[in-house]
């Protein structure tokens, strides 16, 4: 019987493909086996998805398969869906089949949170994954073909986008430059069409400083986009959604990005989570489990103030390559590594050729701050798959 350590890395998320190249590299021949389970055999680029949702890119550019970034002499990759967690018999349950583990990485990624809002889970649209973006691309360019052949159709150019975060900012941004694109293809008046972004919350942009987020909002302004800040949606109904102010926005497209919350399958497993997701210690470990290690979206870290990190692409970077330090530091029972979280700033696109950024104490906005934006994702295909995946991808960034 082998004694081998078998490591199994659940998603293949930013959190999960860190650790997986990391391991990969500072693993000897031999020291362990290494297993990643992903639903899909390729990554896809999280922070892009906003863009093949409103048709301003291909989805092809936001994914890129595993097989390029993997040695899969190294690591097996298992194309499943997992079902079951079950930490105590150090098992894991897939579709198809039951995988054991010493060492077991939980990085399966979020899902929306819908906040008991009735309706939402029904009858919105969210942006989560490649095949939800394709949904909601060709969604859009149905309603436009739709448009001219109904009695009331003014719904149908009706666009109502909950959440005025990261992802629901930079989506209506290029739905906003999409849309004259729309109008010309279908022969339809661009004055006619109208882009809501709903927002509970006072202010867009959480984290972002006041003179940042009220240039995004002029700028998204100018392009046609018409803001209900703090203002909650009551309702999402086949027709539209209903405001908590008595307000109905008839709408045949209504799109999520109001909340992400951890992955459901990390309670059933018996973890404490808040919002499904798990308070880890400082090496990253679940708690009462120090050969299960929680990252990415999955996991609640705080930062010295007590708040917690939001779950970033870049925080999810960053636990990666710790969580794989820390497991080649136990196999070789060594001192693990203390999760630090390292801000290296923050970018947010505003559609074309503008956007809004922080870099340590500097605030960028308009051109420089989209550049940035670009730059920022040239890296990260860098980080995962080195120059060829740069000139492959990077072109159309």
């Amino acid at each position: 019987m082998s004694n081998i350590p078998k490591i199994v890395i659940l998603g293949a998320g930013y959190a999960g493909i860190l650790t997986a190249q990391r391991l990969q590299k500072q693993l000897n021949y031999n020291e362990a086996d290494v297993t990643l389970v992903n639903r899909h055999d390729y990554h896809y680029i999280t922070t892009h998805l906003h863009m093949p949702a409103a048709g301003t890119d291909s989805v092809e550019n936001t994914r890129v398969p595993i097989s390029k970034l993997i040695d899969e002499f190294k690591i097996d990759l298992v194309k499943s869906s997992v079902q079951e967690i079950r930490p105590h018999e150090k098992k894991v349950i897939l579709e198809d089949g039951t995988l054991s583990y010493d060492y077991l990485v939980i990085s399966l990624g979020g899902e929306p949170e819908s906040f008991g809002i009735p309706g939402l889970a029904d009858y919105a649209m969210t942006i989560r994954s490649i095949n939800s973006v394709r949904l909601i691309r060709k969604h859009i360019e149905y309603q436009f073909a739709l448009y001219k052949n109904e009695r009331h159709p003014q719904e149908r150019l009706n666009f109502v986008v909950g959440g005025a975060g990261f992802s629901g900012i930079e989506f209506v941004a290029e739905l906003a430059d999409r849309i004259p694109e729309l109008c010309k293809e279908y022969d339809v008046d661009p004055g006619l069409v109208n882009i809501y972004n709903v927002e509970a919350s006072p202010t867009a942009l959480p984290g972002f400083a006041p003179e940042l987020v009220e240039y995004a909002i002029d700028v998204l302004q100018r392009k046609g986009v018409t803001f209900k800040l703090g203002v909650a949606i009551q309702e999402c109904t086949p027709e539209g959604v209903l405001l908590a102010t008595g307000e109905e926005i008839k709408a045949a497209t209504v799109v999520w990005t109001g909340g992400i919350r951890g992955n459901r399958m990390i309670e059933a497993a018996g973890f404490e989570t808040a919002r499904g997701r798990v308070k880890v210690d400082e090496y990253l470990h679940a708690p009462g489990h120090d050969n299960i290690y929680i990252i990415g979206d999955n996991a609640l870290v705080f930062n010295p103030e007590g708040r917690p990190y939001p779950p970033t692409a870049q925080i999810a970077m960053q636990q990666g390559v710790c969580c794989a330090h820390n497991i080649v530091a136990a196999i070789r029972n060594q001192q693990p590594r203390k999760f630090v979280f390292n801000n290296k700033g923050t970018v947010a696109s505003l559609g074309r050729g503008e956007g809004i950024a922080v870099v340590g104490d500097k605030h960028i906005k308009g051109w420089k701050a989209a550049q940035l934006k670009k730059l920022v994702d040239i890296r990260y295909l860098f980080t995962i798959g080195g120059i060829p995946l740069v000139l492959r991808k990077g072109k159309f960034l």
